[in-house]
């Protein structure tokens, strides 16, 4: 068990522990229940835990129940947990006694030198490394919930078996636990995958597993996006372009990508040379600065592009616009001096600050350190941490230590944004990179004439744009505000009568720049304001004989709220008033 004193969920390594005992119970219930399923993997996960399981029958949800409640009686029975280790032979012929091949097979697997220890609670015993609770009866059993059971590879491996995984959660209240899964019902509910086809915004095809099709809708809130992240990177000084799709090996060979990155490349061959479609816009960034000289007059250099880039996903992997195979990256790159590195990497963390405000997201920071498969020396990796460390630190904000995960050329600041559900989603970076530069033998001219070598950062903002729309259709439940709606304003004309001017009024939003639709279905009003707001648009006027002889618009919030009456250049006033500060509503 983890020292500290408090055992306080909060404590992650505590919650690590907890969460990893569940799992031992999870096994420990279904060998008792069903002897004959053979046992993989059981970890702790980001929430909850986990167990991998090859049985000869699917797990369905009467199973799961029958499962929860004999984990709630091992919870009652109060299991000594006992650690013992033994040598390798005896640890694989105590296994294979026990018919667990997997657990024998993951023996074989560790290196000579490893301890090999097992976990033993009542009549159950599991492989396993640890930490974990001193008893089963410090969970609560009433607390506890298998949640899914999903298909899984052994070992993340699609040619090896597939296997059963068992996920669940477990907290030591219960009114924890009842409003983590009011959380979850909530979050169904925002499925971007179910709102993305109701609001018309997306869909996924079986002929293009991972490759998006963005509908109409979908697309106008897509290039609203993308105006709002063009006129931002334009207030700071970025220049746009636009670099090939596809590039060829000795490139990628050069930046590296193909050694550290091709298992994740689509490549083909074209007049007898080997060429990739760009899984990232670097090394094409590296061109069209290496395209002109420079001068340090003209650092930092501020380009971006977005960038359709391919990346190879696993099937299992892949998530609606969470997880896919080509997708838009709003990349920028900055070509500085090592004299403005701190500056510049403090204004990127601005202009992040200015953008996720805008959609009312918080954040947390991790610093990613370097990974084994790393270019570049030591010493270039510690002076680049310290330099991203102090210049956070001195803009008072904090961080914490991703140990060995930055990218295989530099360490990098990673933006974890906190949404209206409290989930953590990673979009925005900072990398900073010496090696690329060095690699692409970039230069400018220094004051003393001498060529020198810049440094850069990589950076998205947004990260995937397909993803971010996923992340805030969540975060809105497609309620999206005003000036990022498809359909800002939607028109219903109480009568056949009311048609015209409807019409006349849809006009006049049109001729200011706004997005509108008029409903002049024969139906009922009832009906055509519950459409309207089902479709989540954030205005709708209704318009009868009325508001024809008064010359004005009823104005309703998709809130529900009822604005009343209106002049149309009132209504007009309001709605620019909202787009331009882009309120959120």
């Amino acid at each position: 068990m983890p020292q500290d004193s408090t055992f306080s969920f909060e404590n992650p390594e505590y919650r690590a522990t907890y969460w990893h005992t569940c799992s031992h119970v999870l096994a420990q219930a279904v060998k008792r229940l069903f002897p004959d399923v053979k046992l993989a993997i059981g970890p702790s996960i980001d929430e909850g835990f986990y167990y991998d399981m090859d049985s000869p029958f699917p797990f369905t949800p009467e199973i799961l129940e029958q499962i929860e409640a004999e984990m709630r009686k091992i919870c009652k029975e109060k299991l000594k947990l006992e650690r013992f280790e033994l040598p390798r032979d005896q640890a694989t012929a105590f296994m294979e006694e026990r018919g667990e091949p997997y657990k024998v097979e993951l023996i074989h697997d560790l290196p000579e030198d490893a301890t090999i220890s097992f976990y033993k609670q009542g009549e159950f015993t599991d492989l396993c490394a640890g930490p974990h609770l001193d008893s089963t009866g410090r969970i609560k059993g009433n607390a506890l919930k298998l949640t899914a059971c999903n298909a899984a590879y052994w070992r993340g491996d699609s040619s090896r078996q597939t296997l059963q995984r068992i996920y669940g959660i477990a907290f030591p209240k219960k009114d924890e636990l009842d409003a983590y899964l009011q959380r979850i019902e909530e979050a169904k509910k925002r499925d971007h995958r179910r709102l993305g086809k109701e609001l018309g915004l997306f869909m996924l095809r079986d002929e293009g597993p991972g490759f998006p099709f963005f509908l109409p809708k979908g697309m106008t809130l897509k290039n609203t996006l993308l105006d709002y992240w063009r006129a931002v990177h334009k207030k700071y000084g970025y220049v746009e372009i636009s670099t090939p799709i596809m590039l060829n090996r000795q490139l990628w060979e050069r930046s590296g990508h193909w050694d550290h990155y091709k298992q994740n490349m689509y490549t083909t061959v074209i007049d007898d040379v080997d060429f990739a479609i760009k899984p990232m816009n670097c090394p094409g960034g590296m061109l069209v600065y290496a395209s002109e000289p420079h001068s340090y007059r003209d650092l930092p250099l501020r380009v971006g592009e977005i960038g359709l880039v391919h990346r190879h996903e696993l099937s299992g992997a892949l998530h609606g616009l969470f997880r896919v195979r080509c997708f838009n990256q709003d990349d920028a790159h900055v070509f500085m001096t090592r004299d403005q590195m701190q500056d510049v990497i403090q204004e990127t963390v601005r202009l992040f600050d200015e953008v996720y405000s805008v959609f009312g997201l918080s954040y947390s920071i991790e610093l990613s350190t370097m990974p084994d498969d790393h270019i570049g020396t030591v010493e270039e990796w510690e002076q680049n941490q310290n330099i991203l460390k102090n210049a956070i630190t001195a803009m008072g904000k904090d961080f914490v230590i991703n140990e060995g995960d930055g990218a295989f050329y530099g360490p990098k600041l990673d933006f974890h944004l906190s949404d209206s559900l409290g989930r953590t989603w990673q979009c925005g970076t900072i990398q900073l990179d010496s090696q690329l530069p060095e690699r692409f033998e970039l230069e400018y001219t220094g004051e003393d004439g001498e060529k020198h070598r810049p440094v850069m950062i990589h950076r998205v903002v947004l990260g995937s744009i397909e993803r971010f729309i996923g992340v805030i259709t969540e975060h809105f439940a497609g309620a999206f505000p005003a000036w990022l709606a498809p359909v800002q304003v939607k028109i219903l004309p109480v009568t056949d009568r009311a048609a015209l001017y409807a019409n006349t009024t849809a006009n006049q939003l049109d001729q200011h720049g706004f997005r509108v639709e008029v409903d002049a279905r024969n139906e009922k009003i009832g009906k055509k304001i519950r459409e309207a707001t089902l479709e989540k648009i954030p205005y709708m006027l209704v318009v009868g004989d009325r508001d024809i002889e008064n010359n004005t618009v009823s104005v309703r919030r998709r809130s529900g709220e009822d604005l009343g009456p209106m002049t149309l250049d009132s209504f007009l006033a309001m709605l620019q008033e909202e787009v331009t500060q882009k309120t959120i509503r």
